[in-house]
């Protein structure tokens, strides 16, 4: 039986929700032992050290949402070849993607690992949380190597309509990762730099037995010698998706770097109450995050079939589910904020309970604008697969704008509740722009294509594509 699965035929919500749950519960796996590493360092190693590893979110985000970017962009030429079925093309691009990611993770493993301290030094990070800052964030950016190899293959999987497979190895991977947290934290002492290699050495095992794992059991990934090969046209219109789609996560992520530099001078303790807030954000985000997977996905294969008349229908099924969940989720946090707070916060330390009254508004300040951050990941993968990156930079530039706006203005004057509005601001000034690109994007695709007959039974050969990025 094929484990490939065609989004281009079949009602969009049914196939929208099964492809979604698979990434869901693989996206739920990958923030599990992020968690676990909070949890262990929050309440074993205390608020300091806590507050070190948060200290570095915003430039983790900023190099590795790079790396993950550039691998969901090399992922939709793929996709859009599975859907046009031509499946040497569809090789040839996952060959080429994979000579690229090699390429792309020596150069940053060697520059982040030469800038690591200098970085943190313009952060203005505490004095007395750098070294364990330092330590955490060396380790994650020697891990890139890893970062590219799991993405990269997981991306390849999706695109052809497999969202099942990588949850399998990173449930393996989360399993791992909290025996090492432990082996390492509790067993070595080796703090938070513990911390640090379990979560590369985990992302690492799932990714080679994934690598493996295809190998087997996908024969149509079995490459010729000559789709092997490096192909300068390949490489093009990978770039053209990959860099883009890089880039709108780091622009996206210097706002948050202005960010977390305002919120380390306020502290070390508001800090600790940003990491462990942004630990529960981002486990309630993770049915986001999937349903934009499942876009990219699903408006790719599409384009590829000429099938366009289905990325309306797909983009109104998905942000119904997404007004959905946020509804659920802010009435959830409206009740548990607190008791989540307390999660990754020892109740022993001094300031215990103003950590968890500063952690949980965080939260519930987060989960009042879910549905922007819904439309927002919706939205802009959806552009993304069908071929209009540079769009999405654009959205990455506003939200930039908002977060460092709220970071040089808002914060000195109000403080960290200003911090906890940063975001939202990004997300709703990123809505007022992909919602009009996105009905543009459609419709200068019916322009390329005016031959698509936009019925749901026969679509013939696609029509002669010039050389775009969306191809």
């Amino acid at each position: 039986m094929s484990m490939t699965k065609d989004l281009t035929s079949g009602k969009p919500m049914g196939l929208i929700v099964g492809f979604a749950l698979p990434t869901l519960l693989g996206m739920l796996f990958q923030q599990l032992y992020n968690l676990v590493d909070t949890m262990i360092v929050g309440k074993l190693l205390g608020s300091s050290a806590l507050a070190a590893v948060g200290s570095t979110g915003s430039i983790n985000f900023f190099v590795i949402g790079f790396c993950m970017g550039v691998c969901n962009g090399f992922a939709i030429p793929v996709a859009q070849r599975m859907g046009a079925n031509e499946p040497s093309k569809m090789r040839r691009y996952a060959a080429n993607a994979a000579w690229l990611s090699v390429l792309f993770a020596i150069v940053l493993t060697v520059s982040t690992g030469l800038l690591c301290r200098q970085i943190l030094t313009l952060m203005l990070t505490p004095e007395d949380i750098f070294h364990d800052a330092q330590a955490y964030i060396f380790v994650i950016f020697m891990g890139i190597p890893a970062t590219f190899l799991y993405n990269l293959l997981a991306g390849i999987l999706r695109s052809l309509g497999d969202s099942r497979t990588p949850v399998y190895f990173l449930a393996l991977s989360s399993i791992l990762n909290i025996v090492l947290d432990f082996a390492l934290i509790l067993g070595a002492d080796a703090g938070v730099a513990g911390a640090a290699v379990a979560t590369v050495a985990s992302q690492g095992v799932s990714g080679i037995a994934c690598l493996l794992y295809m190998r087997k059991r996908y024969p149509i990934l079995r490459m010729t010698r000559e789709e092997r090969r490096p192909d300068l046209h390949a490489c093009g219109v990978l770039c053209a998706m990959g860099i883009p789609m890089g880039l709108q996560y780091s622009i996206t992520a210097v706002g948050s770097i202005v960010l977390q530099s305002s919120v380390n001078a306020l502290g070390s303790l508001y800090v600790a109450a940003v990491a462990a807030g942004a630990k529960v954000y981002q486990l309630l985000a993770c049915p986001f995050d999937a349903m934009g997977a499942t876009m990219a996905t699903y408006c790719g294969q599409n384009v590829g079939a000429c099938k366009l008349d289905r990325l309306g229908h797909g983009i109104r099924a998905c942000t119904l589910l997404g007004l959905g969940y946020s509804v659920i989720a802010l009435c959830g946090m409206v009740c548990f904020a607190p008791q989540c707070a307390q999660l990754f916060l020892d109740p022993n330390e001094l300031d215990a309970a103003l950590l968890t009254e500063l952690t949980a508004r965080y939260i519930l300040i987060q989960s009042l604008f879910f549905f922007p951050l819904a439309l927002v990941n919706i939205i802009r993968f959806s552009i993304q697969g069908m071929g209009f990156s540079p769009f999405a930079i654009l959205a990455g530039v506003l939200e930039m704008i908002a977060r460092t706006g709220v970071g040089l203005i808002l914060v000195p004057l109000f403080g960290y509740t200003a911090a906890c509005f940063a975001s939202p601001a990004a997300w709703v000034c990123a809505d007022l722009f992909l919602a009009p690109a996105s009905a543009a994007c459609i419709a200068r695709l019916r322009r390329l294509y005016p031959n698509n007959p936009g019925g749901e039974e026969s679509i013939p050969q696609p029509v002669p594509r010039p050389v775009r990025a969306h191809q």
